[in-house]
């Protein structure tokens, strides 16, 4: 027996949550799926931290509290961070933004990745939409007008417009035959939560290495000794650094860091993930759309990953309403093709912002290396154009949804 819905969202992460809450009111009937249980787990205060997090943005935040969510991020746990320091390790160019040079209290907030997932699936089950736990999604294929999703369990599922917002390694994309442009950073980014000497004074610090970039995120807990660190490096230096203890790691780290912070005093355990940059070529097509890491992937330089889906869902969500209150078939790729318009611009300059940035660090002419260094140290003189990057990093430039306006 087939069950039907007027919309599928598969993959209930921190985007497909956000795009079934922001479409909560629609009157449409919403099931969202996923191959995981959708619980919210018991926060323990005390609790390491989740290896993965994010650096949300004003925008986003903005999002989470238009959606009830945001609540739920600040009684966990949440990181407020008010100044950025990026400097050259190979040279002496470096950089300072603060949030106060656009009136700003804070740059933005670094959470884990659960506490937002958590703080989204609180208002999700009080919200009527249909929720799936235990879904993984063996096949896509068309059905006249619509879409029939079998699942690996056997059941199937009918509909006629299919969001995917299952991640990097998108099911639905493969199965529907999305093309992708795509290529290996050969680059892997060590992720874990450490413990300095020193506080992190409420900012954000990243240090380009010969080997790649290395950031220090500020984290809240018992003091402001905490900090998540991602540290891009080649494969084979990757595999060394994940052999050494604890000790030994946390020495390399600290010289790495140029002990900006102090000694590092202890890490947490240490998750290794491959960088790969993709990009699907089309966002939509017929009764199908993609968002979030399902439609694009990005170097983790700037932490805008998640930023990036947010506004995909709140894009997406504001395109399906209106053409919903205006009788439109909200299936139909005319439709779905003014959520591409808006956000595919957008996504791809940051995706080649980073790019840009990934390139130029791990230049080593020297004529490149003095322009990086020159152009550092000229940003850093100019308030003017260093207020235009701190605007871009809180997310509110460019054309936004109303979810993510003041």
């Amino acid at each position: 027996m087939e069950l039907r819905a007027d919309l599928i969202i598969v993959g209930a992460g921190m985007v497909g949550s956000a795009l079934a809450l922001a479409l909560k009111d629609s009157g449409l009937d919403i099931l969202l799926i996923d191959g995981s249980p959708l619980s919210v787990k018991p926060f323990d205060p005390a609790a390491a931290f989740e290896p993965r997090v994010s650096a949300l943005s004003a925008a986003s935040q903005r999002i989470l509290l238009r959606l009830g969510a945001w609540p739920g991020v600040l009684a966990r746990r949440s990181s407020p961070y008010s100044e950025m320091r990026v400097w050259d390790g190979s040279g002496t160019g470096q950089i300072h933004f603060s949030a106060s040079s656009v009136h700003a209290e804070v740059l933005g907030h670094i959470v884990e990745n659960r506490v937002v997932q958590d703080a989204l699936m609180e208002p999700l089950h009080d919200s009527g939409i249909g929720l799936m736990p235990g879904a993984r999604l063996e096949r896509l294929r068309r059905s006249g007008d619509d879409w029939l999703l079998t699942l690996v369990d056997g059941r199937e599922l009918r509909t006629p417009l299919v969001v995917a917002a299952d991640g990097a390694n998108s099911a639905v994309r493969r199965l529907a035959g999305c093309a992708t442009r795509e290529w290996d950073y050969l680059h892997h980014a060590i992720v874990t939560s450490v413990r300095c000497a020193e506080p992190h004074q409420s900012t954000a610090w990243q240090r380009f290495t010969d080997d790649g970039p290395l950031a220090f995120l500020p984290l809240e807990r018992d003091g402001e000794h905490w900090c998540s660190i991602v540290w891009s490096v080649t494969p084979a230096e990757a595999e060394r650094l994940m052999a050494l203890d604890d000790t030994a790691f946390c020495n390399e780290l600290g010289r790495a860091f140029e002990w900006r912070l102090g000694e590092v005093l202890g890490a947490d355990p240490r998750l290794c993930i491959p960088l790969r940059q993709r990009h699907a070529k089309r966002y939509v097509e017929e009764g199908l759309a993609l968002i979030g890491d399902a439609a694009h992937t990005i170097h983790p330089l700037a932490g805008q990953g998640v930023n990036l889906g947010f506004l995909d869902a709140a894009v997406l969500a504001e395109v399906l309403l209106h053409a919903n209150a205006r009788g439109e078939r909200l299936a139909d790729e005319r439709v779905l093709g003014r959520f591409e318009r808006r956000r595919m611009p957008h996504n791809l300059a940051m995706m080649a912002a980073m790019e840009g940035f990934e390139r130029l660090f791990q230049a080593d002419p020297l004529p490149l290396r003095w322009l990086r260094n020159s152009g550092l140290k000229w940003v850093d003189g100019m308030p003017e154009a260093k207020a235009l990057f701190v605007r871009q990093a809180l997310g509110l430039s460019g054309d936004l949804p109303d979810l993510a306006r003041a």
